[in-house]
């Protein structure tokens, strides 16, 4: 197996790395070997490779930033088995990240150049208290072995993204429904003890010795899972479900709906009018406005993404959606049940962007 590295990555496609960046680091790296030094064996997937994280002074980053086109800070996350996710120093940024970050800002902007933050992340994290620094922000998530190759395409312009988020970005970790009863909440179990209870587990426990979030959790949530939840209490959030960037625009035409049998179709014309080639993705939310039933304020029912538009080129796209999907659970007859009314079908490009809306309306429910 092998890794391309964003170094590497970057030089693949024509970039150089700064000269007194790289100097800089590698000092600190030699200074520091046995940071740098990856677990190995199974206690590695317990304890996660995370070497400290290094400072710069306010004249370094200035040398930096002098001497470079443009500034890319990495932000990286990692977890182990038992132990996945806390607050402080991991959905936050460390104290060391967010200096770094407000000087490095302050820096390329003095120079008039820009800094890209390149999120490695496995997970969410907040970024609403410093999103507004950097000049850009690029989600890679975990790229694999390819990582590096990835991204510098995407920052060197040969890619155009596409990507849209499968999950919120909220303000604060306490927005998330589930984060009062979520397991472990951040603890970090040892070894021995993730196999005991493996082979024991808490049946063998006495209620009375039973710890919440940890022996048993609560799944208060529901149905208001992930945007859901967020839709639902209206709380602004850093970044919303589906949402992501382009090098170029898109206009959505006018949304044609029919609805034939059991099936709802949809056709909608979507226009590149930005200078660059690139794809859209068109997501279909659906909403039951003035019901007495329980149900979200609004459901993906569908998406699609077009195929590469060149400038002022457009694309048909279209779907059909089974009324079988607007249905809720009936929890007092055990089926899933279509009720009648009005229903509202809303295109856009993320859950909180909605661009075009129309209404259809089904005659007596049907299950």
């Amino acid at each position: 197996a092998y890794t391309v590295s964003l170094e590497q990555g970057l030089q693949n496609v024509g970039f150089s790395i700064n000269q007194t960046a790289k100097d800089i680091y590698e000092k600190y790296k030699s200074a520091n070997q046995e940071a740098f030094i990856k677990p190995e064996g199974i206690t590695a997937m317990f304890n996660p490779y995370d070497p400290p994280e290094m400072s710069f002074t306010a004249a370094e980053l200035t040398s930096i930033a002098q001497s470079a086109d443009v500034g890319i800070f990495t932000i990286g996350r990692n977890a182990g088995e038992g132990g996945d996710r806390v607050e402080v120093d991991d959905f936050l940024l460390t104290n060391v990240e967010q200096q770094i970050l407000s000087d490095a800002s302050m820096a390329f902007k003095r120079e008039n150049k820009k800094l890209i933050v390149v999120l490695n992340i496995g997970g969410v994290i907040e970024t609403a208290s410093w999103k507004a620094q950097p000049d850009a922000i690029l989600l890679a998530w975990q790229g694999g072995q390819e990582g590096g190759n990835s991204v510098a395409d995407i920052l060197s312009g040969q890619v155009n993204p596409s990507g849209k988020l499968p999950i919120t970005f909220p303000n604060a970790l306490v927005d998330h429904a589930s984060h009062t009863n979520f397991p472990l909440d951040g603890e970090q179990m040892s070894l021995g003890g993730i196999i005991k209870d493996m082979m024991l587990g808490s049946k063998e426990k006495k209620e009375a010795d039973k710890v919440k979030n940890k022996d048993f959790t609560y799944y208060d949530e529901g149905i208001y899972v992930g945007y859901r939840h967020f839709d639902k209490a209206q709380m602004e959030v850093s970044y919303p479900f589906g949402y992501g960037l382009s090098y170029t625009d898109f206009e959505f035409g006018d949304l044609d709906v029919t609805q034939e049998n059991d099936t709802i179709n949809l056709a909608l014309t979507v226009k590149n009018i930005g200078a660059l080639a690139g794809k859209e993705v068109v997501q279909v939310y659906v909403s039951k406005p003035n019901t007495q039933i329980d149900r979200p304020v609004q459901e993906l029912k569908a998406f699609a993404k077009t195929k590469t538009l060149q400038p002022d080129e457009e694309e048909t796209i279209k779907f059909a959606i089974p009324k079988a999907d607007l249905a809720y659970w009936n929890e007092a007859n055990s089926t899933w049940t279509v009720e009648e009314g009005m229903y509202q079908i809303k295109v856009g490009n993320s859950s909180r962007n909605m661009l075009q809306m129309t209404e259809i309306t089904y005659g007596k429910g049907e299950e």
